[in-house]
């Protein structure tokens, strides 16, 4: 008996041993983490986000919230099938990245992070949808099975748009060189089949967007078109005409044309300033108009 009892609380204390201590978060080593800790991360990390206007100025941010932010998603996204915690850290870096003050070389990593956990991501919804694509991206066709994703469109979204600020880093005709024209145009043309609406005119509007920027390289980029730039943006802003990010980039777009076009790109820049910013997207907004600030002086010269 009392061997029996022995052995029961030898056994009582090695659970005990085993748990981890309150508010401590357990060591993954590359497992999952429960589905409760990571949820309570990705909440974290919307507290976070949702605060990353706080201390701007103007159009550019505080980095205080925005790393909170960062912070817990890197957390959540050690779960290696959490899609979301992926696609809201790629946007929180994005954010860091774009609209907070930091050194060219530590943009360009953060850009780089903000790619690579977006391949992550896309893989993750890949495999959802049944299938396991070359590159880990689901083609065209396999849009409307990606439609009951809810994680779908904000993956391609986000995973868009790292790619193309990376490609920014690294320079356009190197980037171009390495594929990324070639991948924001097949993430874009997905996200259009999934939902041409999302982030009103989202897709749209990086397709439209890439077309203006990228450069023609023979063999490589032959297919950037202004006439696919100038479409792509247009639609984006018959989705939402309101979006001053949609105007802008029009704008830009037509500026490089004929004299009609060129005042129609100031005209549309004169929108934007107008517009109060949304106090959802403040900082975001501020620094579009800030960019139309700039260009109209320009162009006025």
């Amino acid at each position: 008996m009392r061997a029996r009892t022995g052995l029961l609380l030898q056994a009582v204390l090695a659970v005990l041993i085993s748990q981890p201590a309150v508010g401590q978060v357990p060591r993954t080593d590359g497992a999952s983490l429960e589905p409760s800790s990571t949820r309570s991360q990705v909440a974290q990390g919307d507290a976070h986000y949702e605060k990353r206007q706080e201390g701007h100025a103007g159009g550019s941010a505080d980095s205080a919230e925005i790393l909170g932010a960062v912070s817990s998603y890197e957390a959540a996204a050690r779960s290696p099938d959490e899609a979301e915690a992926r696609w809201k850290l790629a946007r929180a870096l994005y954010f860091r990245g774009a609209y907070t003050a930091i050194e060219p070389t530590e943009r360009r990593s953060i850009y780089e992070e903000a790619r690579r956990i977006s391949e992550e991501a896309f893989a993750i919804v890949d495999r959802r949808s049944g299938s396991a694509h070359k590159g880990g991206l689901p083609p065209i066709s396999a849009a409307p099975a990606l439609r009951s994703d809810s994680d779908a469109a904000p993956v391609l979204f986000w995973g868009s748009v790292a790619w193309g600020q990376w490609a920014l880093s690294v320079g356009k005709v190197e980037a171009a060189r390495m594929g990324a024209a070639s991948r924001i145009r097949d993430i874009a043309q997905l996200l259009i089949a999934l939902d041409p609406e999302f982030e009103e005119g989202g897709g749209y509007r990086i397709l439209g967007r890439l077309h203006d920027e990228a450069p023609k390289i023979p063999f490589v980029t032959w297919w950037v078109s202004r006439a696919e730039a100038l479409a792509n943006l247009r639609r984006a802003v018959a989705v939402a005409p309101r979006n001053p990010i949609n105007r802008h980039f029009l704008a830009e777009a037509l500026a490089r044309g004929s004299v009609s076009e060129k005042e129609e790109a100031a005209r549309l820049e004169e929108e934007v300033l107008a517009t109060p910013p949304s106090p959802d997207h403040l900082v975001e907004e501020l620094h579009v108009q800030d960019d139309a600030k700039r260009n109209l002086a320009l162009w006025k010269r």
